[in-house]
């Protein structure tokens, strides 16, 4: 048996949520990336306390959906509960391609309706987000003023000093919960420890809470940014 993949490039429907304005000038731009089983528009609303009317959020929605719950399960379910992921390990190289094409189409049509507007950019990700971010970034023309990397960490692939050249002198925050166990305090220590290594600076904000967009933490990071 002889067994060839072949693969085609195909148009499709992709779908992101915004809180703020859309047009005119926003004094920041917001991309935020959602975490693995999340969908965007649940994610979305953690960050309505920053919907002042200066900033316009915009957070895209993964590409694959799938049901979260077992088939035996969703049977009882009047309406079944349903996530989205940025990708899996199966053709991983070509989900990467995809949804860092997708992110900058997002960006483009975003920052179109903004012309002559020059809010500082901030590109956040929550948990599988944050690679999300990290390998767009490495590939995208975009120029982000500040990344957040929250509750997630670097993709292992990428060497991080050809990757922070990349950034264009964004400034690299790390959140973390000081419970997460997931993104465990351990991991995260790690993590810092790599990027000190490879001489690639960062601010490292830790709060008292697990796997999750702490409202309080997230106030004080968004101050931060208003402040620099």
């Amino acid at each position: 048996m002889s067994l060839t993949p072949h693969a085609i490039v195909v148009p499709r429907t992709a779908r992101y949520y915004t809180l703020g304005p859309t047009h005119g000038f926003p004094r920041e731009l917001w991309i935020i990336c959602h975490g693995y089983g999340q969908l965007a528009d649940r994610f979305i609303q953690q960050f309505a306390r920053l919907d002042d009317g200066t900033r316009l959020i915009v957070a895209p929605e993964a590409l694959s959906r799938y049901y979260l719950d077992p088939i035996p399960e969703r049977t009882h379910q009047r309406k079944p509960r349903v996530g989205a992921t940025w990708m899996t390990r199966e053709d991983r190289d070509a989900e990467i391609v995809d949804y860092v094409r997708y992110l900058d189409l997002v960006a483009a049509e975003v920052r179109h309706h903004l012309a002559g507007a020059s809010p500082r950019i901030v590109v956040l990700g929550f948990s599988q987000g944050t690679a999300t971010v990290c390998r767009w970034l490495a590939a995208s023309e975009l120029r982000a003023d500040q990344l957040v990397l929250w509750s997630g960490s670097i993709p292992p692939e990428l060497d991080l000093a050809a990757w922070a050249a990349r950034l264009h002198g964004a400034s690299i925050t790390l959140v973390a919960g000081e419970s997460d166990e997931l993104a465990t305090p351990a991991a995260i220590a790690t993590e810092a420890e790599r990027l000190s290594v490879a001489g690639v600076g960062f601010t490292l904000q830790r709060f008292g809470g697990g796997h999750t967009i702490d409202p309080a933490a997230l106030e004080a990071l968004a101050a931060s940014f208003a402040g620099s």
